[in-house]
């Protein structure tokens, strides 16, 4: 590969990692033998591969994120998240916090633990929720934000421990009385506070 080539890569993937850049990044060859890494879709004709920058809650690249400057999202799967809202009594701005710090918004994706689709669902807790395809994203926000629900009703409306649980689980959060010692469970509530407050300023 060409050093310019391997100079956009980099480039692109810091990008990603950002928030700056959607989690695809397209790369062909052109008609010339040229390597191109791009975020924007190669032509219909183009032989071409999907390089995805995922950032997973569990993913510790992710905690170089600058979160209180990532473009935020108000507008994807808008009729779901205000359905699943208005059923659960859950705030729209939390729902999109956890989405936002659990996949990105990106129906498809799946954890290296094993969680599922937009709100990362476990598969007991699919189970638990009666989510039937973790990856259809109505069923994935509905199921998860009863989840959500469950956890502040048990937890008397505390965002932050709610949160937590939602991380690492509610037996943890009650065994320590809080966010648990856990590295990623409180990276992960940093992470959901910051947005929270973001969506929430930004919806009025």
């Amino acid at each position: 590969m060409k050093p310019e080539n391997l100079f956009k890569l980099a480039c692109l993937c810091l990008l990603a990692l950002s928030g700056a850049l959607p989690a695809d990044v397209y790369k062909w060859v052109d008609e010339n033998g040229v390597i191109t890494f791009s975020n924007v879709e190669p032509p219909a004709n183009a032989d071409y591969q999907v390089l995805k920058f995922p950032c997973y809650a569990s993913d510790p690249k992710c905690r170089s994120v600058r979160w209180e400057k990532v473009p935020l999202n108000r507008v994807a799967f808008e009729e779901e998240i205000r359905a699943a809202a208005e059923y659960n009594a859950v705030e729209e701005s939390l729902i999109r916090a956890i989405i936002h710090a659990e996949s990105a918004y990106q129906p498809d994706a799946q954890s290296p633990k094993g969680a599922q689709g937009l709100m990362q669902l476990m598969p007991a807790t699919q189970q638990e929720m009666r989510v039937a395809d973790p990856f259809n994203p109505a069923l994935n926000i509905k199921g998860g934000t009863r989840y959500l629900s469950d956890l502040l009703l048990e937890f008397d409306g505390d965002v932050v421990k709610a949160a937590a649980a939602y991380n690492a689980g509610p037996n943890a959060v009650h065994r320590y009385g809080g966010v648990p010692p856990y590295e990623e469970t409180r990276e992960y509530v940093r992470r959901v506070q910051i947005l929270y407050e973001r969506y929430s300023k930004a919806s009025g």
